[in-house]
């Protein structure tokens, strides 16, 4: 499917963003093990989290679907049964990973597969510490998937110390440790996003965070629970820079989700020159909630290096756009895990960059964008991602010279459906 994009100077109006992703799968695994009926309202319309709760109703769990809302009906934390058939994760890195750490603690065999840029991705990050618990992982050359999980009762607490930052295979192994007897610790180089603790304490598990260490102390039963899920931070990104980058813009985003582990986006921002106001912060479910008011503004670019990396991982692609219309360019470091994303996501900025007439030098692990520059309409590519498709969107929006049109546009269903719609919406 084609996406054609005009240009527009303007932009205004309100919008309301979809269910966080990442939140919704930490939702939906841990309904599935609570004892009794949960009810998730606000559910991300995304194709990922739905192939997290077609994977849980293949593991014995009745699921209900009225739109936004939906019902878990939770049998335990060992009430899961053992599928008929594979696993389907779909495009999910998120499924796959933390869905694999709850299977290793399971007494039957489960084999998970995905679709062809799934099964791109190495999954030995989390293969290696289940292993050391006690379960037995077979994947296509060690590390790709399918992998089968070999999970046991007899699965044995660990402090394991994360090699590379990664909230999924943090997650994974608390996950794991939800059904072990002791204490299961996971320490990480630097801190990720803390959606799957605050969700843990939330479903009443016996979980502690000091520093870069997360604690579950396993054994106890999970409680239903009635929670809303926040917007994507994420999934607002692309609707920050596109006002941001905008001649006249004024734009509200509606029930974002503002965790602190998050808003490093909002700080990048905020640091480089955006005009963004968060209002009305509330919490809710633990995770905190607010409204965002952003007006056009004379981005000065900057470096996205380290912890700062880590924190924006998934924000990169669009922020690569913004760094080509801001005064001094954006630099950004240290991002080799975008080489293992649903694309290798520094090479598909670079070409879609370069399709629309943008300078840019990559190398091993970044890339630099010069600032000053001016995007041309053209023919884009998602590549079949998400993140790529709706990055190049929003250059679209900025571009001169005509329609901008963006090949493989239906990648943005994975996390954003109304994605096109919305960012048609406002357009002045």
């Amino acid at each position: 499917m084609q996406s054609r994009i005009k240009p527009s100077k303007a932009l205004c109006g309100s919008v309301r963003i979809p269910g966080d992703k990442s939140i919704s799968h930490r939702y939906a695994m841990l309904a599935a093990l609570a004892n009794g009926t949960s009810v998730l309202k606000n559910f991300s319309a995304g194709a990922d989290p739905h192939s997290t709760l077609g994977c849980v109703a293949s593991l014995g769990i009745a699921v209900e679907k009225d739109g936004g809302e939906i019902k878990v009906h939770g049998k335990g934390v060992r009430g899961l049964s053992a599928p008929t058939g594979d696993l389907d994760a779909g495009n999910s890195g998120s499924t796959i990973r933390m869905l694999s750490g709850i299977l290793a603690a399971q007494p039957f065999s489960t084999t998970i597969f995905g679709d062809p840029s799934l099964s791109r991705r190495p999954m030995k990050r989390i293969m290696t510490p289940l292993q050391q618990m006690g379960a037995r992982i077979d994947a296509v050359d060690g590390t790709y998937p399918p992998i089968t999980i070999h999970g046991t009762r007899e699965l044995k607490p660990i402090h394991y110390e994360l090699p590379v930052a990664s909230a999924q295979v943090k997650s994974c192994v608390l996950f794991a440790g939800i059904s072990i007897d002791g204490e299961t610790a996971v320490t990480e180089p630097m801190k990720t996003r803390d959606h799957s603790e605050i969700a843990l304490r939330e479903f009443g598990a016996d979980i502690s965070s000091e520093g870069r260490t997360a604690k579950i102390r396993g054994g106890r039963d999970l409680e239903p629970r009635e929670l809303y899920v926040p917007g994507d931070l994420s999934g607002a990104a692309f609707f920050l820079v596109a006002t941001l980058m905008a001649r006249d813009a004024n734009v509200v985003l509606y029930d974002v989700g503002v965790n602190p582990s998050r808003t490093a986006l909002i700080d990048f921002l905020v640091g480089g020159g955006g005009r963004i106001k968060v209002l009305d912060v509330r919490s809710s479910g633990g995770e905190l909630v607010g409204d965002l008011q952003v007006n056009s503004s004379q981005f000065k670019g900057g470096v996205i290096e380290g912890a700062l990396t880590a924190a924006l991982i998934d924000e990169i692609p669009v922020l690569a756009v913004l760094g080509a219309a801001s005064e001094n360019g954006l630099t950004v470091k240290d991002a080799g895990e975008l080489r293992v994303k649903e694309t290798d996501r520094i090479a598909t900025v670079a070409e879609n960059m370069r399709r629309m007439g943008v300078e840019v030098q990559t190398d091993a692990d970044g890339f630099h964008v010069p600032g000053k520059q001016t995007f041309r309409a053209a023919e884009v590519d998602s590549f079949g991602d998400h993140r790529i498709g709706m990055a190049f969107a929003v250059a679209g929006l900025a571009a001169e010279g005509g329609e901008t049109v963006v090949n493989e546009a239906e990648a943005a269903s994975v996390s954003f459906p109304e994605f096109f719609a919305t960012l048609e919406a406002i357009r002045a």
